[in-house]
């Protein structure tokens, strides 16, 4: 009998509801200026592993069980060095940010070749370290009150990716799981 086939998933936080839009606003006004794709506004909270689809959603529901939502702070706005962290928001490393990424990466079995840095990408893009720059300042002039902004998450979902496709198209939520008020 064969085995069944291996995706590459990924476990994302997903902003509160009021913050979304804001989000997806800054998000296509940075688009329209440097380019990239378009994608949800997400935390990544898991990176790439591979699995099959009934053991990623197995593990992610049992990640997720008595998970309670926490809270979650900008540090700034901040560019990196590839594609995926091009210009981004930098989260505070708080225990609980920490340990919902912990606790998710050792039920799905990931292991992070560097530390956990949250983060909340507004741009993907290979953009010269100069219009990185520009698309930062330009974050920071279209919405200043970023820096110290605190929100709460309490929705987790897992995404089905393809880390080769650059647009983001392929990205498909496989299940979501709304996490325990504290």
């Amino acid at each position: 009998m064969e085995s069944p086939p291996k995706f590459v998933y990924c476990v994302i936080a997903l902003p509160p509801d009021d913050l979304a839009p804001r989000l997806r606003s800054l998000m296509d006004e940075l688009r329209s200026g440097f380019g990239g794709p378009q994608f949800v506004p997400h935390i990544t909270v898991v990176g790439p592993v591979s699995l099959t689809e009934d053991d990623a959603v197995s593990k992610f529901r049992a990640a997720c069980d008595g998970l309670r939502a926490y809270p979650a702070t900008v540090d700034r706005v901040a560019t990196g060095t590839f594609f995926y962290q091009c210009v981004y928001l930098l989260l505070r490393p708080t225990a609980e940010v920490v340990e919902a990424s912990d606790r998710c990466s050792a039920h799905l079995g990931y292991k992070s070749p560097t530390p956990y840095m949250p983060h909340l990408s507004l741009l993907y893009g290979d953009l010269a370290d100069e219009e990185k720059k520009k698309a930062q300042a330009k974050a920071n002039d279209l919405d200043g009150n970023l820096n110290g902004l605190s929100f709460l998450i309490s929705h987790l979902a897992l995404y089905k990716i393809d880390p080769d496709d650059k647009t983001c198209t392929s990205w498909e939520k496989i299940a979501e799981s709304t996490l325990c008020a504290s």
